[in-house]
């Protein structure tokens, strides 16, 4: 990650990012896997949403609280 804010992952939102989305499509991801967008507080339940009906979304964490998976 680099040194600058990150923001919201909302077409055209460039708020500091509050939460992090962890996604995979099962389709062509190994069930390990995890993808992620992330989410200022106005656009954490519409991104949720939109991740939730396909069946992607995994879990939603703050921002502050997350931790990349290590890789092998």
């Amino acid at each position: 990650m680099s040194d600058e804010t990150p923001i919201c992952s909302a077409k055209g939102c460039r708020t500091a990012a509050e939460w992090v989305l962890a996604w995979n499509n099962p389709k062509i991801h190994t069930p390990e896997r995890r993808k992620t967008w992330l989410a200022c507080e106005a656009h954490r339940e519409h991104l949720s949403q939109f991740l939730g009906v396909r069946g992607f979304l995994k879990d939603v964490v703050k921002f502050s609280e997350w931790e990349e998976p290590s890789t092998p």
